[in-house]
C-alpha cells in the first residue's frame, strides 16, 4: 500500500508513519518543519522529506491513501491537489480504524489519565510477552514507537483524545475508534478554543460512550460525578463497570497498594495515579490477564513519559518534571507530590502555556489548583499571549484566579530561573509542570540543582 503524510513531522504523525514502514507499506511525506526527535526517527528509517515545504508533485494517481494532520491548513496544496483527483483521504484517527476495525479495540478516554492508563495497560500487556497493537501519546519505556499495527493481532489499544481529527474533519478523534471495550477516567473542560462552554465539551464523551459497539462495554471512574452521569444517563446497549481507588498507604515516601495478598510496593504514587490503576486493572483482566498476574507487573512499572518523571533525587531532596497543565491534572499532581513527601516542603511551578490556560476567562478554573504547594510560583510568557491572539492576563487576574494572597508570578525567564536557582533545595520536593519549557530553561542544570 502507497501511503502519503501531510504534515508527517507531528508527534503522532510521524510515529503512524512509522508504524506503516515497519508493516512494509510504502511510506511518503511532506511537511513545512520538522523538529527532533520526529526528524532523526523519519531520517533513521529513510522517511525523512528530502525538503521541507509542500510539493504538489508528490500526489498522484499511484497513492492509495493520503493521511492528513492536524498542523496542515484546509487550503494546503497538496491536500487541494488530492481532493482535485479524488484521493481517498484519511485523518490520523480514521486511518487508525481502518487499519483495526476487524480488531478487538480497547480505546481508553478521558480528559485526564489516559496516556497514563494506556501506558499501564501496555506494560503489563509487555511484561507477560502478550503482543498488542496500540497507539499511545508517550515515549514508553521497552517500546520504540508510539504506534504498532500488524496484520496478526487480536488487540488494539487506543488512547482516546477528544481533540479534533483534523482540518477538514473537525470530530473528536474519539468518536471514530468505534470501540469494543472503553474506558472513561475524568472529565474537566479543557480545550477552550474548541469546545467555548463546558456544556458543549460535555456534549462530546456522551458521543464517545454511544459509539461503543452494541455488546460491548465500558469501565468507568465513578468517582467523577461527570463520568458517572453521562455513563449512566446512555441508553447505549453496553455493559457499564465502575471502577474507584483502591485502598493504599504512604510510608517514607513509598507507597504500598492493598491487595488480597497483602500490600504491594509500587512506583507510581498520588491517589490520582491509584484511580488510574484500578482502571488499567479492569481493562487487562478484560484482555486476559488475571488479577495476580497485573499486581505482579505494574509493581514495575515506573510512570509514563513527562507525566510525574523523577528527574533528580538525593538523601533529602527531590524533583519531579510533569506535562500537567490543565486545573484539575495541576490539582492532582500537586497533590500527589505533597502526600508523597509530606514532611518536605513542596516548591510546585506551574507554567501557563496552553490556549486554554492563558485565556481570561478560563483562568477561573484554576482556583485552589495550587492549595497543597506549601510555595506556589505561575510564570507565563506575554509573548506567548500575542502568539495566540489572545487577550492580555495581568498579574492581578492570575493571582485572583488561584485565589492564593501568597502566589509568586513571573512573566520573565531569567527572573524564573534566577528564583529557582536561589533555593535552598535541602528538604524540599519540586515540581515542574508544563507542556512548555518555563521560556528555555535547562532541566539538566535544574538536575544539579537536586543532586
Amino acid at each position: 500500500m502507497n501511503v502519503h503524510f501531510i504534515a508527517i513531522g507531528g508527534a503522532a504523525m510521524h510515529n503512524l508513519a512509522l508504524a506503516l514502514h515497519n508493516k512494509g507499506y510504502l511510506v511518503t511525506g511532506s511537511d513545512d518543519t520538522i523538529f527532533d526527535p520526529s526528524k532523526s526517527r523519519l531520517a533513521t528509517k529513510g522517511l525523512l522529506p528530502e525538503a521541507f515545504g509542500w510539493h504538489t508533485d508528490k500526489i498522484t494517481t499511484n497513492l492509495d491513501a493520503v493521511v492528513l494532520g492536524m498542523h496542515a491548513k484546509s487550503d494546503n496544496p497538496e491536500l487541494l491537489k488530492a481532493q482535485e483527483l479524488g484521493l481517498k483521504i484519511y485523518s490520523y484517527p480514521e486511518f487508525l480504524y481502518e487499519q483495526s476495525k476487524h480488531k478487538t479495540r480497547v480505546v481508553i478516554g478521558g480528559s485526564h489519565g489516559k496516556t497514563t492508563i494506556t501506558s499501564m495497560i501496555l506494560h503489563v500487556m509487555h511484561y507477560h510477552d502478550r503482543d498488542v497493537d496500540y497507539m499511545v501519546g508517550a515515549q514508553l519505556e521497552g517500546f520504540d514507537v508510539m504506534v504498532k499495527l500488524t496484520e496478526y493481532n487480536d488487540f488494539i489499544i487506543l488512547e482516546g483524545d477528544e481533540y479534533l481529527s483534523s482540518p477538514i474533519d473537525l470530530r473528536p478523534k474519539f468518536h471514530l475508534y468505534k470501540p469494543n471495550i472503553a474506558l472513561l477516567s475524568g472529565i474537566a473542560w479543557d480545550h477552550i478554543n474548541v469546545f467555548p462552554t463546558y456544556e458543549k465539551y460535555l456534549e462530546q464523551f456522551a458521543i464517545f460512550v454511544d459509539s461503543i459497539v452494541s455488546g460491548g462495554s465500558i469501565n468507568y471512574n465513578e468517582e467523577d460525578p461527570e463520568v458517572k452521569r453521562v455513563v449512566e444517563a446512555s441508553v447505549n446497549t453496553i455493559r457499564k463497570i465502575a471502577y474507584n481507588t483502591p485502598e493504599y498507604t504512604v510510608e517514607n515516601g513509598e507507597t504500598r497498594l492493598e491487595t488480597p495478598e497483602g500490600q504491594l510496593p509500587i512506583e507510581v504514587f498520588g491517589k490520582h495515579n491509584l484511580n488510574n490503576l484500578a482502571g488499567a486493572k479492569w481493562i487487562c483482566q478484560h484482555m486476559g490477564i488475571d488479577e495476580d498476574d497485573f499486581y505482579e507487573a505494574i509493581s514495575t512499572f515506573k510512570g509514563a513519559s513527562k507525566r510525574l518523571e523523577k528527574i533528580a533525587e538525593s538523601n533529602n531532596s527531590v524533583a519531579f518534571k510533569d506535562f500537567a497543565h490543565s486545573p484539575s491534572k495541576v490539582r492532582a499532581t500537586t497533590m500527589a507530590v505533597k502526600e508523597q513527601y509530606e514532611n518536605r516542603t513542596l516548591l510546585a511551578c506551574l507554567e501557563l502555556h496552553t490556549y486554554s490556560s492563558l485565556n481570561a476567562e478560563f483562568l477561573k478554573e484554576y482556583k485552589g489548583a495550587l492549595d497543597a504547594a506549601d510555595i506556589a510560583v505561575v510564570f507565563y510568557s506575554p509573548h506567548a499571549v500575542e502568539i495566540k491572539k489572545l487577550e492580555a492576563v495581568t498579574k492581578e487576574q492570575i493571582a485572583e484566579a488561584f485565589n492564593r494572597d501568597d502566589l509568586v508570578i513571573y512573566t520573565n525567564p531569567n527572573d524564573f530561573k534566577n528564583f529557582l536557582f536561589s533555593q535552598n533545595f535541602q528538604d524540599k520536593a519540586l515540581l515542574l509542570m508544563s507542556s512548555g519549557n518555563y521560556g528555555g530553561l535547562d532541566f539538566e542544570a535544574v538536575k544539579e540543582l537536586i543532586s
